[in-house]
């Protein structure tokens, strides 16, 4: 995010190319008369290496930008990484300033927004690497240090409760009762 602008402007969601946010946004912040905004959040995913961060726009392929639409237009699409404006025919529909107050209140322009990793009981998983990879399992209960679980998982045609790293394992769908 970079200095304050103009009073008459007004924020406005651009489509950048794909996965090209941050260099749109880069690009932006730079222009003195341009305010640009992307929200990114930080989240585990499984892989076969087990399970990696991964950083991502919070909308991906979009991203936010403060400017006068008569004197910017045609900068803010020539940038680098910015595929268009988000228009709906002639018009050129402004995000309202107490929207983007609101997101940017939630999520920090200037610091990536980490997704929570915390466990909890009935939870579903998924396992990220080892000999149980791709599996999934029900979170039982957590174990001291906060290190391990205790999870339910379905293998070799049986229910087995057993003892996992919580690094290994992925979030994958709502809380559901866990019946031992």
């Amino acid at each position: 995010m970079n200095a304050p602008v103009e009073k008459s402007a007004q924020w406005f969601c651009l489509r950048s190319q794909p996965k090209h946010e941050h260099f749109a946004a880069a690009q932006l912040a730079g222009v003195p008369d341009i305010e640009v905004y992307l929200p990114r959040i930080r989240f585990r995913r499984p892989t076969r290496q087990g399970p990696k961060w991964f950083t991502e726009a919070l909308f991906p392929g979009y991203l936010f930008a403060r400017f006068e639409l008569a004197a910017c237009l045609r900068q803010v699409k020539s940038s680098r990484g910015v595929r268009d404006v988000v228009h709906f025919g002639d018009g050129w529909p402004a995000v309202p300033d107490e929207t983007m107050d609101e997101l940017q209140a939630v999520i920090s322009g200037e610091h990536i927004h980490v997704i929570s990793e915390e466990l909890q009981a009935g939870e579903i998983v998924q396992i990220a690497g080892g000999v149980f990879h791709g599996l999934q399992a029900v979170i039982t209960r957590a174990l001291s240090g906060q290190e391990r679980v205790s999870v339910l998982l379905e293998f070799l045609g049986r229910q087995t409760l057993t003892d996992i790293s919580r690094v290994s394992l992925i979030r994958e769908t709502e809380p559901r009762s866990v019946v031992l």
